[in-house]
């Protein structure tokens, strides 16, 4: 029973091979035939059905990178007409992932154990002997650049004093009317040093921002003049051909289109003050960008500032407009919340027209930089060293030392915040407090942004727009150790907020 029960199973097997050993061999020959077409049309089945679905996963994969990053506007995009103009055909299309940066946070680079002795020490000894040669490079180097520019200066001023402009004559002398070749070649390219890869930029930059960085940026420049300003320091200017300049012809007097003020290389701080500025959302200091010009400073990247003839209502030459008062003057107004709610101050208590916002504004602003130029001229509220630039410096008497740089535009409401030479090189234990002495409210928009830790998310997405001053900083690396400091500051600031019960108050002025 045992040995029938095992065998039982391979019966129908041993029966079928031994059916097949009686027949012929055609037989044999048409069942191995048989099985191997049944074979091959089984094979041939699955692997249809295997290219199938690698044709399926091909499919999915391109359309995943189709839609991509710019996937909600590509309906719109792929309305917008063809056109051979390359500006316009760039914007219809949307930008390959091969020339999209993306900016993380993942890596944290090193930082050097020292920021102060290799940040500033160096340029600001530089600034001084710039400062000083900034008259050799007028005269001297000018005149290898321009062998006729003597005869240009002297007919400019003769058609200037012709045509009504002597005061226009005497404010300015012209430096250079650029030549053709030696004029900044990528003005004239397509390529733009302010790169924008989505479709839009930031939303904390408007429309005019965008509008003004490429003017500064890449606009052809047509002359560029130097304005004395009596005892201050003269300003170094440059008119732009802009395409109102051709249609009406060249302009007589300077700046009757668009200008920009050009700094020197040690300034550069101007064009991160402009992005920090607008990533509070404060929005009081002029557009700013990184350029290099061949003719200046051995082709270094300048801080070049859109001009604002706000600031100057007599003229480039005159002073500008600014509010005078002192120290003293300053705290009292604070006390009296001057403008407030729109109320008029009464006559005897020594208000400004300046609103009572706008230094909650300043003083978070220049913290975060330590610009003590404009509150604190003495340098009273930190210990300085010798290369810091103190004026008045007479602690004793406060009250009387007056403010400076503090400038108002058309609204007299509202202050303009230029000349913003920021410090990244001073310590947390020696920052100037001095700037927020008085401060009893902060602007809420800023505040929230200091605290929701972003910050450095957003400054490097906006300072990233500027090309030349990315690479000038270092790239990723140099901008980080920038921001290093901000946060520094802001967790400082943010501490004393909470120390002294500052409140955060919604300042639309």
């Amino acid at each position: 029973m045992g040995k029938s029960g095992f065998r039982r199973p391979r019966f129908p097997f041993l029966l079928l091979a031994t059916s097949c050993r009686r027949f012929p061999l055609s037989k044999k020959s048409l069942l191995v035939a048989s099985a191997c077409v049944a074979y091959l049309l089984f094979a041939l089945v699955g692997y249809t059905q295997q290219q199938q679905q690698q044709n399926r996963r091909i499919h999915t994969d391109q359309h995943r990178r189709g839609s991509g990053l710019y996937d909600s506007d590509s309906d719109q995009s792929r309305a917008l007409p063809r056109s051979s103009d390359p500006q316009l055909s760039a914007l219809s299309t949307a930008p390959s992932r091969s020339n999209v940066v993306y900016i993380t946070l993942r890596s944290k680079l090193l930082k050097p154990p020292n920021i102060r002795g290799t940040v500033r020490p160096k340029l600001r000894r530089k600034s001084k002997r710039i400062k000083s040669t900034k008259s050799v490079f007028t005269q001297s180097k000018f005149g290898t650049l321009a062998p006729d520019a003597g005869q240009r200066k002297r007919g400019d001023a003769q058609r200037s004093a012709r045509e009504g402009g002597g005061e226009d004559a005497a404010d300015y002398r012209l430096l250079k009317i650029i030549p053709d070749h030696l004029a900044d070649r990528r003005a004239g390219s397509q390529i733009s040093s302010i790169r924008i890869y989505s479709q839009r930029a930031p939303p904390w930059l408007s429309a005019q921002d965008v509008e003004a960085l490429r003017f500064l940026a890449d606009v052809k420049l047509w002359r560029v003049k130097e304005v004395s300003r009596g005892d201050s320091a003269p300003l170094l200017m440059f008119e732009g051909e802009t395409a109102a300049g051709r249609k009406h012809g060249k302009p007589a007097t300077l700046c009757a289109g668009a200008c920009g003020v050009i700094g020197s290389p040690v300034e550069n701080t101007e064009v991160f003050a402009f992005h920090l500025d607008r990533v509070l959302g404060l929005n009081r200091t002029p557009p700013a960008v990184s350029r290099k010009f061949r003719f200046l400073h051995d082709g270094q990247p300048c801080p070049v500032v859109l001009w604002d003839a706000s600031l100057y209502p007599e003229g480039p030459g005159a002073d500008v407009s600014a509010v005078r008062m002192t120290w003293g003057e300053y705290q009292n107004s604070l006390k009296q919340r001057c403008w407030h709610r729109n109320n008029s101050p009464k006559p005897a208590s020594g208000c400004s027209t300046v609103h009572h916002y706008e230094w909650s504004k300043l003083a978070l602003f220049d913290f975060l930089l330590q610009i003590h130029g404009r509150l604190d001229q003495g340098c009273c509220g930190f210990r300085p060293r010798r290369e810091d630039v103190c004026n008045q410096r007479n602690c004793g008497d406060q009250n009387n030392i007056q403010l400076n740089n503090i400038q108002r535009g058309s609204n007299p409401r509202r202050l303009v915040f230029s000349h913003n030479r920021g410090f990244f090189d001073r310590n947390e234990d020696n920052l100037d407090f001095r700037i927020l002495e008085g401060i009893k409210e902060l602007p809420e928009q800023a505040v929230s942004v200091l605290s929701s830790m972003r910050l450095r998310e957003r400054l490097l997405q906006s300072l990233f727009l500027d090309q030349t001053y990315w690479e000038s900083q270092g790239g990723r690396q140099g901008i980080d150790k920038l921001i290093d400091v901000i946060e520094k500051r802001v967790k400082v600031l943010l501490t004393y907020i909470n120390a002294y019960g500052i409140q955060a108050v919604a300042m639309n002025v």
